[in-house]
């Protein structure tokens, strides 16, 4: 059996868009509003949005690995907070287990969108900086879903 580890990190990444916040927010609140930015078309998705409700994404990264984020929301303030908990699998392993904050703030005709993500990393699998990068492609995805 290989070494069992943990590695803890927060993260923090910030977007401005020119899309009001409720706006923004609607982004993430339905299956068919967040499945034009986040994951890919070909994923199994679900998701019920509301506090104690859950998500969960089946699908296959770009590397071909089969991966699962299944998420549970924690707390919702339309439209100025979002925070969730969620594990990610790759195959039958659990890489990860985070607490994710979305704070949606005014900034002038837009939004300035603070992400931060507390994780702890499992087994070496994955390192915050990838997981970093990834949520910054995410949220550049975001932006362009509305129109930012």
């Amino acid at each position: 059996m290989s070494e069992r580890t943990v590695e803890h990190a927060i993260f923090v990444v910030e977007r401005r868009y020119d899309a009001a916040p409720d706006r923004v927010f609607a982004a993430w609140a339905t299956r068919e509003a967040k499945a034009q930015w986040f994951g890919s078309p070909d994923d199994h998705v679900e998701l019920d949005f509301r506090v104690g409700g859950r998500e969960l994404h089946h699908g296959i990264d770009p590397r071909g690995n089969r991966y699962t984020f299944r998420a549970t929301y924690q707390d919702i303030v339309v439209p100025e907070r979002i925070l969730y908990t969620y594990e990610m699998l790759l195959g039958d392993a659990r890489i990860s287990v985070s607490v994710a904050t979305v704070e949606l703030r005014p900034d002038g005709d837009g939004t300035h969108l603070v992400y931060t993500e507390q994780t702890a990393f499992l087994d070496g699998h994955d390192m915050p900086g990838q997981r970093q990068h990834g949520m910054g492609k995410l949220l550049d995805a975001l932006g362009r879903a509305v129109g930012a």
